[in-house]
C-alpha cells in the first residue's frame, strides 16, 4: 500500500510539473519594432543627431499609438534619435528606456528578459528588420528605406509559434 501511495505522489507531482512547463511554454511575447523618427540631417558629419521637428511630432504620435497597449518594457539603442523616439512613450507608460546593443540583437538574455511580455524596441533602418529576422529565424525583411520612419513590425511568439505583421503608421 505504501508503494502505491508513493507512486501516486510521484505521478501527481510529475503531472503538475509537466503542466506548469506547458503553461510557461505557451506564454505570449509580443514585440513592437519601430525605426527612430525623422532625424536632423543639417550636419552630415554628425553620427549621433537629434530628432528634427517632424521627428519630435512622430515620436509623440508613436506614444499615442501605444497608449492603449500594455507595454512591459521599452528598449532602444543608445543614440539620441532612438532614445528621443522612445521617450514620449516611456514617459506616458512610466517606464525606463532600456539600452540594447545593436550588434547583439536577439540574445538568449534578451529573450529570457522579455518572455511573456509586450515590448517596444526602437532601432534603425538596418537593425530593426535584422532584429525581426532573427526572431523569425529567416531573412524575410530588408533594410528600411532611409526616408521611411512609419513602419511598425509586430512579432508575436507563443511557444514555438511565431507570427508577424507590418503596419504603416502615419
Amino acid at each position: 500500500m505504501k508503494t502505491i501511495f508513493t507512486l501516486l505522489l510521484v505521478i501527481t507531482f510529475s503531472l503538475s510539473s509537466w503542466s506548469q512547463d506547458k503553461v510557461s511554454n505557451t506564454e505570449t511575447t509580443t514585440y513592437y519594432f519601430i525605426r527612430h523618427a525623422e532625424k536632423d540631417r543639417t550636419d552630415q558629419s554628425n553620427r549621433n543627431p537629434d530628432l528634427n521637428k517632424q521627428g519630435e511630432k512622430r515620436a509623440k504620435k508613436w506614444s499615442k499609438y501605444f497608449r492603449k497597449i500594455n507595454l512591459h518594457a521599452i528598449y532602444s539603442t543608445n543614440y539620441n534619435r532612438t532614445q528621443q523616439t522612445a521617450k514620449p512613450t516611456a514617459n506616458k507608460k512610466k517606464l525606463e528606456v532600456l539600452d540594447y546593443d545593436p550588434r547583439t540583437l536577439y540574445t538568449e538574455d534578451f529573450k529570457n528578459a522579455t518572455q511573456g511580455k509586450a515590448v517596444l524596441v526602437v532601432g534603425h533602418s538596418n537593425t530593426t528588420p535584422a532584429f525581426v529576422n532573427m526572431i523569425l529565424g529567416n531573412k524575410k525583411y530588408n533594410d528600411i528605406d532611409d526616408n521611411d520612419n512609419s513602419k511598425l513590425f509586430i512579432v508575436t511568439v507563443t511557444g514555438d509559434k511565431i507570427s508577424d505583421e507590418v503596419r504603416t503608421i502615419n
